[in-house]
């Protein structure tokens, strides 16, 4: 709570520009003096103030609320009235002015009483009168004289006697004279502060409150006497009178000051509606009035009066700038740190963006065991005591593993190690066999397959070996240290978050409840029926994540034609088998004849259709048993691969004529629309039926209605397998060129 209460007056001290948060307020007098007299005086600082006001009904009890809004709101009541004082820039004198009486309304709104928040309100709309007026009064003023510095201006109340006959009804309201808006609100501050029992320390509250009243009446005289005193001189001879449309507004303004003065019931029904929702002093609650008698509140205003004219007096009596000692300039302070922070953004810059891919990684994969490695060591958590293992084979399962993952890391050549990655991938595939998840290894021999092949396609573009580099002994430690601890730190969460679990798994709930699909396989049954929409979400990411591959890669493939200055004219890609007229085969002028196999080639088309229909077999049977849609679509998938091997791109278009993408996309729009097919019959979309069907031969058959969906996966998986396949740089074939003529076969697009 308290935390909170702290965050929360910071952000409204920050918008509101109390010190010493301020700097960016002075620093807004750039802006025109109408955006200035609304959103500096109005409206936009007081958002912090309002959230304070809004807040503190609630709040004012909690502990750090009220030494917070006191201490910071009257202490840049005082700071930012004294440096009022230094500065020679009109605008620039209301801006410091502005943050003073921001600080009395933040401590007025905040304190937490019904006095303070009837004086808050009325010192708001005071303040939201008084200052819009001073602030066009300087616009006219800085327009007709040519400047708004105080020591070039002379003499310009006699020359612009209405516009000083209204500024200064607005500064006398600033002041606090009577019978204006702005007495008011000062004698119910003044009240607020003299008796608030409830607030602790209010004699040195009150002496704070008098002492910022008396150095914003200073200011205030400075102000009049700086932009209209003196003789005339240049500035107000070369001034020209401003126009009635120039002048109204400041008039309407300093007049509403005096209006919500001498009409103070008024104003009293307004403030009033906020105050009341504070319960009343011990002195019973307290009204608006120009007259209270002879008080003490009545001579701290006179005194605050009598502090500030005198205080005006000892500083016109020095030169402009002298007149007061300078205080620390947080501008100053804000300006050095943002440069301090650029200087060591570009040293962290060029010490960590080196351009080297190791170091960026080695600093993540640091980070990732740093960070939550630390939150976990402090929460020691229980590991538990799981066996090594439960079945005989896991032990030389595990050696596979790891006898693979070592010799990955010291072989020198790229072949070689994608091999050994995938004996890596083979070898955690037998494990989930053991352990009895078919499922998961099935997919995870299918996917490690199709993995391997593709990547041995790509290497086929790379050098055999991997480049000697310059790693030094040091580097290769620190690489091992890393790795180590990577792994350590994914063994220990494993074993954390296993062990961590309190309440029942989930797995039991949907062997519980599977019959209810009419299936026997609870894997398929999670993936096309309990959760068919993640499994929806994860095919349409597939295809997205297959056409930007396949996009790229034929981009970057037209970008080295073009740099090679294109296919020469008359020519088309082309190589022969060992007899110059062979071309009957399909795919004979792309593959040249060294690098086709008759066996493979007769073996491939024989096996087709069979690993076809065996495809067909794991898709329809995987409700059942071991399999599914995207089981039965990477089967698929490698059977198009082997004629790809064995025939090129023109091989691939002999076996299926269907554009890759019309396969791929069909098969979303099955899955989507199975989905959605039940919604357009009231019921929940992606739900699934069982449907019993009696043919007169074959009996009673029975399937679910998510097999379709389960059809959409296979087509697609087939269909991204075809696209990444005709793409035109995971060809297996290095081009070469023969004249035109021969003969070449389709691909599938």
């Amino acid at each position: 709570m308290s935390v909170a209460v702290v965050l929360i007056l910071v952000g409204a001290f920050a918008k509101s520009a109390q010190m010493p948060l301020h700097g960016w307020l002075p620093a807004a007098m750039v802006a025109p003096t109408p955006v200035s007299a609304y959103l500096h005086a109005a409206a936009m600082v007081k958002a912090g103030v309002y959230l304070v006001a809004r807040l503190a009904p609630a709040l004012a009890e909690a502990a750090p609320w009220r030494p917070m809004v006191l201490g910071v709101g009257l202490t840049t009541m005082v700071l930012a009235a004294w440096r009022a004082l230094r500065v020679s820039d009109l605008k620039l004198l209301l801006a410091y002015g502005t943050i003073s009486e921001l600080g009395l309304l933040i401590a007025l709104m905040g304190a937490g009483t019904r006095t303070a928040a009837l004086a808050g309100v009325v010192m708001l709309l005071a303040h939201a009168a008084f200052k819009a007026a001073l602030f066009l009064s300087v616009g006219i003023v800085d327009k007709e004289a040519g400047t708004r510095d105080m020591r070039e201006l002379s003499g310009l109340g006699r020359r612009l006697p209405v516009l000083f006959g209204v500024t200064a009804l607005a500064a006398a309201s600033m002041a606090g004279l009577p019978p204006l808006v702005g007495y008011l609100g000062k004698e119910a501050a003044l009240e607020a502060f003299v008796h608030g029992t409830e607030l602790g320390n209010h004699d040195q509250l009150t002496v704070m409150v008098v002492l910022g009243s008396a150095l914003t009446v200073a200011y205030a005289a400075r102000f009049l006497y700086g932009a209209f005193g003196g003789r005339p001189g240049e500035t107000a001879e070369r001034a020209r009178r401003p126009q009635t449309g120039f002048l109204a507004p400041v008039a309407a303004l300093s007049g509403a000051g005096l209006v919500l003065g001498v009409g103070y019931a008024g104003t009293a029904a307004v403030a009033t509606a906020y105050a009341d929702s504070y319960p009343p002093g011990p002195h019973g609650p307290y009204g608006l009035s120009l007259w209270h008698g002879f008080t003490p509140v009545l001579g701290l205003s006179a005194l605050s009066l009598v502090l500030g004219c005198l205080f005006y007096a000892a500083r016109r009596r020095r030169r402009a700038g002298t007149g007061v000692p300078r205080l620390p300039d947080v501008q100053r302070a804000y300006d050095r740190a943002v440069a301090g922070v650029d200087r060591l953004a570009v040293t962290v810059t060029r010490h960590t963006q080196v351009g080297s891919l190791p170091v960026y990684l080695t600093v993540l994969l640091v980070t990732v065991v740093v960070v939550p490695g630390v939150a976990l060591l402090t929460t020691a958590p229980s590991l538990g005591s799981p066996p090594l293992w439960r079945y005989p084979f896991e032990p030389l399962l595990g050696v596979v593993v790891l006898t693979a993952a070592g010799a990955v890391v010291v072989t020198r050549y790229r072949l070689t190690g994608i091999l050994l990655a995938g004996a890596v991938g083979y070898g955690v595939a037998g494990v989930f066999l053991v352990r009895g998840a078919p499922d998961l290894a099935l997919t995870q021999f299918l996917v490690e397959t199709m993995t391997l092949i593709v990547v041995v396609l790509v290497l086929r573009r790379m050098p055999a070996r991997f480049g000697p580099g310059r790693t030094t002994a040091r580097v290769r430690l620190l690489r091992a240290v890393v790795a180590g601890a990577v792994g350590l730190f994914v063994t220990v969460l494993a074993l954390a978050t296993s062990n961590a679990r309190t309440a029942p798994a989930v797995s039991s709930g949907y062997v519980r409840r599977v019959a209810e699909t009419g299936a026997h396989n609870v894997v398929n049954a999670i993936l096309v029926d309990f959760r068919a929409l993640d499994t929806l979400g994860e095919i349409s990411v597939l295809l997205v994540a297959a056409i930007g591959v396949v996009s790229l890669v034929r981009f970057h493939g037209r970008d080295r034609q073009q740099a090679r200055g294109g296919t020469p004219p008359g020519t088309v890609p082309t190589a022969r088998w060992d007899e110059p007229r062979q071309t009957w085969l399909p795919g004979a002028p792309e593959l040249p004849g060294g690098e086709r196999s008759v066996l493979l080639e007769v073996a491939t088309r024989l096996l087709f259709p069979s690993i076809l229909t065996l495809s067909l077999f794991v898709l329809f049977s995987g409700h059942y048993r071991p399999g599914g849609g995207f089981a039965g679509g990477l089967v698929a998938g490698q059977a198009f691969v082997l004629r790809f091997l064995v025939g090129g791109r023109a091989d691939l278009g002999a076996a299926l004529r269907v554009p890759a993408g019309a396969v791929a996309g069909t098969g979303l729009l099955i899955a989507a629309g199975v989905g959605l097919f039940p919604s357009a019959l009231g019921g929940a979309p992606l739900a699934s039926t069982v449907v019993a069907w009696h043919p007169p031969v074959l009996g009673t058959v029975e399937f679910a209605t998510s097999l379709f969906f389960d059809v959409g996966v296979y087509l697609l998986v087939i269909g991204v397998t075809l696209k990444l396949l005709s793409a035109e740089s995971v060809s297996p074939v290095r081009t070469t060129t023969a004249p035109a003529g021969h003969e070449q076969g389709g691909s599938p697009r």
